[in-house]
């Protein structure tokens, strides 16, 4: 079905609901999301900002188990899940996805208000909730560490004394889908239970591996949760939550666009070029003792809540937590069989974080909270990557398929692994090399080539390791006023003070590089001057003999191939950052009647300065570090929220305006990527949704969001902002029948976004030349353009026995699509794609009981 029948359908469908609603005063309301993002437990219509909030029944019915299945029901707010390791989470137009230890989160997540925003562990599992809240804007007042332009707070389901309740549901598909899941709620007392909850998610992979073994894309994933909930007096409720997370699942399939997958031993082709058939990739033996492609990743996370009625219109409420993250995950960036480059993110981190707060409401005009807290992390990563120098010549040299050999093999097939331990093939390539670099300042006899290629290594490291300890404090305070019946004010600030220490060391393992030295002979010698002639030819000579790699550093460099070694070869230097900062919020509500509330607000956001490291210029000398400046957002907004046709319709709209100063972007040096200062940027948008209960056997859902994100001036200037749609919309119902002493319950969906870059360069030939890549790429082809999904899912629920039945597919029509582009293979003119799930179906069972 093409999209724009789908649209069509999707229009008549809500035309249908919204005709029929005269005739349907049987219909009951909608039901009412009662929130905590303004810290106070307020009805969601009554919340005067951007905030879509699903319930647990309402997650389970849209089929959300993940962040990327929240997202697409939630306008404004998109989900990259290329792995559990590295999500991209992007609110109106930005994008907060940075591994970086140092980095800073743009779109925060929460867990029951505690930031779990660091990209290595804040994907966690959807399950078990009481509810998902995600408020858009500047939040900095309300929520804190990085809510620069929006929020994510799960809240967990908690134990309830009130009754023994709970579920088991087992779900099982194709490509290999089971899923296990089992909730058991306990009252203990009349004021204690004990709650205990856990998930079992395993999926194949769908990108086949052509090489043999499992398929990439895969799922794996265990989580466990345990809760006490007690109340030693009337006054006061205690909540302990813990959590343990782990996820295997199977390599990212990053898949070269430009060459085919082959048989690295013969050459033979083995899959077309397109991201969603068979990869070819592998880490070569030994690579940092044997490991496989894939991720391993642990989360444990341990959480204290406590409200404390001091008087009646006094309460005390205090959030204290422990996380921990240790995460591994080994990946092939180049997309190809052949062992060019195969990295390592090897990264781990602990946190402690305590907040106080203390809220007001004695019932009349005037309520608020006053609090503070503090945050700490230590965070370490280490990116080890290993290299083929022989092939990698082969790359820089446009030689992969070994054309100047003979091989007769078109552009677009790699040649066999053997052709590059030739010493006569990449000899040639490298005096072809080295005489364009020095601008035939140096020709290489053939010999002298020759004895150079046979010292490149097939295993050459380089590794960098980065750290960031963070001790931050703040106290905050927020106040609203009822000026009058009908219009409230609300004013928000929020003090921060982060102190941080940024470290950096890289190295080269085992030897230094030959092609990095042959490459940096070459430019000296291009440099012109009769100094670098010399050095070059000296350099030269050296990496000739056979014992290059026990010559002493003092006599020639420890060369890097794509980052150099810092003093001593890998020695970490440190830099110390302190930075404040102030954030405030001003917000309007007018409520015209009992069932629509208007309102406006101001907001300043400001995501912290950064301390960015990155690699030393030369061998054998310090790193670089660079304080970009704090990204500051000033925000403007109005919306409007309405419960009409006696609360069978709920409506959400707002329109806002953001201008953005010091925009932070990450720049690609090499293989590493870097956070600078684009200068300005400006976006704008819209943002609708309707919840409708046509019958009492019918409801509707639809969203859609406009969003216009840009920078100004700069050298992306009229870019894009990276994974941001200009438009996205999404349509739901759930349509109720009685069927056999039960009731059938037919839920489709179908969710559509417009053109997508994957990176703030926009994948522009002018961004993509030497020397911010080693490989030239000239060809735009880094973007999705628009598409939709259709996905449906059909239940039915015994009146005679707690059993639900489901069965469902998502993708209904099998839409090819990719998820990401570009990665770190770019920098090598080696582009890779990692397509989008195709068309899964499954079915399961689910008993409830209390």
């Amino acid at each position: 079905m093409s999209r724009s029948r789908l649209l069509a359908a999707a229009s008549a469908l809500v035309w249908m609901g919204a005709c029929g609603t005269a005739g349907a005063q049987e219909a009951p309301a909608v039901e009412e999301i009662v929130v905590t993002a303004q810290k106070q437990q307020q009805q969601a219509i009554d919340v005067p900002i951007a905030l879509t909030a699903y319930g647990s029944q309402r997650l389970e019915a849209l089929g959300v188990q993940d962040f990327a299945d929240l997202s697409l029901f939630t306008p404004g707010f998109e989900v990259q899940d290329q792995s559990p390791n590295n999500p991209g989470f992007v609110m109106r137009g930005i994008t907060s996805d940075s591994t970086d230890p140092a980095a800073e989160a743009r779109v925060s997540v929460f867990q029951d208000g505690v930031s779990i925003s660091k990209a290595q562990g804040a994907y966690v599992e959807l399950f078990d909730l009481e509810r998902v809240e995600v408020a858009k804007g500047p939040q900095s007042t309300l929520f804190g560490r990085g809510a620069l332009i929006g929020g994510v707070n799960i809240i967990q389901a908690k134990a309830s004394p009130a009754q023994a309740s709970g579920h088991v549901r087992v779900e099982g598909g194709d490509y290999g889908y089971r899923l296990g899941e089992a909730v058991l709620n306990m009252p203990v007392s009349d004021t204690a239970a004990v709650r205990l909850s856990g998930r079992v998610r395993q999926r194949d992979g769908y990108v086949d591996n052509a090489l043999g073994g499992d398929a990439f894309q895969s799922v794996d994933t265990s989580a466990v949760r345990g809760s006490v909930h007690f109340e030693p007096s009337e006054r006061m409720k205690v909540d302990l939550i813990a959590n343990y997370q782990r996820d295997e699942p199977t390599g990212t399939s990053f898949k070269s666009g430009g060459f085919s997958p082959t048989n690295p031993a013969t050459g033979q082709v083995l899959a077309d070029r397109t991201p969603w058939s068979a990869a070819a990739l592998a880490a070569p033996a030994g690579f940092q003792g044997n490991r496989d492609l894939g991720l391993e990743r642990e989360l444990v996370s341990y959480t204290g809540l406590v409200s404390l009625e001091l008087t009646d219109a006094l309460t005390l409420n205090t959030v204290s937590a422990y996380r921990r993250y240790d995460s591994e995950e080994t990946y092939d960036p180049d997309g190809l069989s052949l062992p060019i480059l195969t990295g390592l993110n090897d990264a781990r981190g602990n946190q402690w974080s305590h907040e106080i707060r203390l809220n007001y409401d004695n019932g009349g005009r005037v309520r608020g909270f006053v609090g503070g807290g503090f945050f700490t992390a230590n965070d370490d990563q280490r990116l080890p990557l290993q290299f083929d120098e022989r092939i990698g010549l082969a790359v820089l040299t446009g030689q992969l398929n070994g054309g100047a050999a003979g091989t007769g093999l078109p552009a677009t097939t790699p040649a066999p692994a053997a052709l590059f331990g030739n010493t006569a093939f990449t000899g040639a390539l490298l005096r072809g090399l080295v005489a364009s670099l020095s601008g035939n300042r140096i020709v290489l006899t053939p010999v002298q080539a020759a004895a150079i290629a046979a010292n490149l290594r097939s295993n050459h490291v380089e590794e960098a390791t980065s750290s960031s300890e963070l001790d931050s404090f703040d106290v905050f305070a927020d106040v609203t006023a009822d000026v009058t019946d009908k219009l409230e004010v609300s004013a928000g600030i929020r003090f921060t003070r982060d102190e941080k220490t940024t470290g950096f060391g890289s190295r080269v393992v085992g030897g230094r590089s030959v092609l990095g030295g042959a490459i940096g002979a070459a430019q000296l010698a291009g440099s012109g001057t009769a100094q670098g002639l010399a050095q070059a030819q000296a350099i030269l000579g050296a990496l000739q003999l056979p014992i290059v790699q026990q010559i002493p550093e003092a006599q020639l460099p420890l060369f890097g191939l794509t980052f150099q070694p810092t003093t001593g070869n890998g020695q970490v230097f440190t830099q110390d950052l302190t930075d404040d900062s102030v954030t405030w919020r001003l917000v309007a509500r007018y409520a015209a009647t009992e069932d629509v509330n208007l309102y406006a607000s101001y907001a300043r956001g400001r995501r912290p300065q950064v301390l960015a490291a990155s690699n030393p210029a030369s061998p054998g000398t310090a790193p670089r570090f660079a304080t970009v400046e704090a990204e500051t957002v000033d925000s403007y907004e109005v919306g409007a929220k309405a419960a009409l046709l006696d609360r069978r319709l709920r409506l959400d709209a707002s329109a806002y305006y953001y201008d953005y100063d010091n925009f932070q972007t990450v720049e690609q040096r090499g293989t590493l990527f870097v956070t600078t200062n684009a200068g300005k940027a400006k976006a704008y948008g819209f943002e609708t949704q309707a919840d409708l209960a046509v019958t009492g056997s019918l409801d509707l859902l639809a969203t859609y969001a406009y969003s216009h994100a840009r920078f100004e001036g700069g050298a992306y200037d009229g870019n894009r902002f990276r994974l941001s749609p200009d438009h996205s919309l999404s349509v739901a119902a759930s349509w109720r029948l009685p069927l056999l002493n039960g009731e059938l319950d037919i839920r489709p969906s179908y969710t559509w976004q417009s053109k997508v870059f994957f990176e703030d360069n926009n994948d522009r030939a002018v961004f993509q030349q030497p020397p911010n890549v080693f490989v030239a790429d000239n060809v735009q082809d880094e973007f999705q353009k628009a598409y939709g999904l259709l996905n449906l899912r059909v239940s039915w629920t015994s009146e005679q026995a707690p059993i639900t039945l489901e069965a469902f597919a998502t993708n209904l029509t099998d839409e090819a699509y990719i998820i990401d582009a570009g990665n770190t293979g770019d920098s090598l003119g080696l582009p890779t794609f990692i397509a989008g799930a195709p068309r899964m179906v499954g079915a399961g069972i689910t008993y409830r009981f209390r």
